[in-house]
């Protein structure tokens, strides 16, 4: 069941204490216009590049969600992010002049009271979901996560156990995501860790800015949980902020088994390889796509030179993705190895730039204008593309300043990297 977009009503504000660094950092929450996701700005950082909460953007980091993009990074963002799943946000500018989101109460609770107090808005656009039609699952170790297809159009999160200190109780706790269940069940628990591990945490750099107010210590006994199985509790919150680095509203039923950040992650990488593979093949179809009309109204270049069949997917003017089918028609395997057919290089570079043309050209500004190609940088090509491949093309800006833009790009063809380059280009009066 579809919904539309929604982003908060007006900002919020909020300082506090990152949990694990002990700094003091200060966040705005601004809403964003329909389509832009939730991303993330530092405005301490020069020059920093929006990072995306996209699996996309996550990196390696213990006991905490860390994404990084370009020259900038922000970490311990699972909490907020969990608030705009639990209930429905898909639109946010959050500023942060420092690296790691502030803890507040160690919980997700002071959030969820901060976005209440202003509302949110609903907006035009479809928001994204993907339901889960086949099961998947993900092992490392002793923890596991099973995801399976739901009846119920929502998402159904359960979280079993069990913690090595066999004094500490384990449990199980299930529940069907909605905004009334994730206020209620979820969001009031706070982050925890064994007694027995507190010194060694310490020692490791952790923990910095933990107090007893924000942190429940599993094992000793002055602890107070605020409610009956806090612990599992905070790890589906962990998983639900986790969840929503897919980038959608997840139809499955999830059951976790002593699931952490880097199992989670796992999952939802899995889950946009299902997603990819379900648009590619045009099994989803988005609002924000354009057909091969659509991108001749954008584009100057037409048979035997034109790249792109489809665009399956727009990101404001951030992120393009789109198709192109080779076909052993094309005419330049007539003479490029006709008896070992191979598309050119430099055609896929072409694809990217003729993409990154059709993300760049659809700003008012540059209405009249075609995307000139000033030079390519870090040109890889990894692998062959040849008669009845589907190369999917990636194209990210990295930078756009007046009329000059900088754009990745990546082709892949079945969840192989075929060829990435950087592009840059300069918009001249057609």
């Amino acid at each position: 069941m579809s919904r539309l977009q929604r982003t908060l009503r007006a900002p919020v504000e909020f300082s506090g204490v990152g949990l694990h660094s002990g700094k003091v950092v200060h966040a705005r929450v601004l809403p964003a216009p329909q389509g832009t996701g939730i991303e993330f700005v530092r405005t301490d950082v020069a020059d920093a590049p929006p990072i995306p909460a996209l699996v996309q953007y996550r990196v390696q980091a213990d006991l905490r969600t860390r994404l990084r993009r370009g020259n900038a990074e922000v970490e311990t963002v699972e909490h907020l992010l969990a608030v705009c799943s639990g209930l429905g946000i898909d639109n946010l500018r959050i500023e942060m002049d420092g690296p790691e989101m502030p803890g507040l109460d160690g919980s997700a609770r002071a959030f969820l009271e901060l976005f209440e107090q202003v509302g949110t808005v609903e907006q035009r656009a479809q928001a994204r979901t993907f339901r889960l039609e086949e099961p998947i699952y993900v092992r490392d170790k002793t923890s596991t996560l099973v995801a399976l297809p739901s009846e119920q159009p929502a998402l159904t999160l359960q979280y079993i156990a069990s913690f090595d200190d066999p004094t500490v109780q384990g449990g199980s706790l299930q529940f069907d995501i909605t905004p009334e269940t994730f206020a209620k069940e979820i969001a009031p628990a706070r982050t925890f860790c064994l007694a027995a591990e507190v010194e060694k945490l310490q020692a490791a750099g952790f923990g910095k800015g933990a107090t007893r107010e924000n942190t429940v210590v599993l094992g000793d006994p002055a602890t107070q949980m605020r409610m009956s199985n806090e612990p599992v509790r905070h790890k589906m919150l962990d998983l639900l902020g986790d969840l929503s680095l897919l980038g959608a509203d997840l139809h499955a039923h999830v059951i976790a088994t002593r699931s952490g950040h880097a199992t989670n992650a796992e999952l939802v990488r899995r889950l946009v390889d299902l997603m990819q593979e379900k648009e590619t093949g045009g099994v989803i179809q988005r609002e924000s796509g354009l057909d091969i009309r659509e991108v001749m109204k954008l584009l100057p270049h037409r048979y035997p030179f034109l790249m792109i069949d489809r665009v399956i997917e727009l990101d404001g003017y951030q992120r393009a993705v789109g198709i192109k089918n080779v076909s052993i028609n094309e005419p330049f395997f007539q003479g490029h190895f006709p008896n070992h057919p191979v598309m050119p290089g430099v055609l896929q570079l072409e694809a990217m730039a003729q993409l990154a043309g059709v993300l760049l050209l659809r700003k008012l500004e540059f209405t009249g204008k075609i995307a000139v190609l000033w030079s390519i940088d870090k040109v890889k090509l990894r692998g062959a593309v040849v008669p009845g491949d589907q190369l999917r093309i990636e194209v990210e800006t990295l930078r756009m300043k007046g009329e000059t833009g900088q754009v990745k790009g990546t082709g892949t063809v079945a969840g192989r990297v075929v060829c990435e380059a950087n592009l840059m280009f300069t918009m001249v009066e057609s």
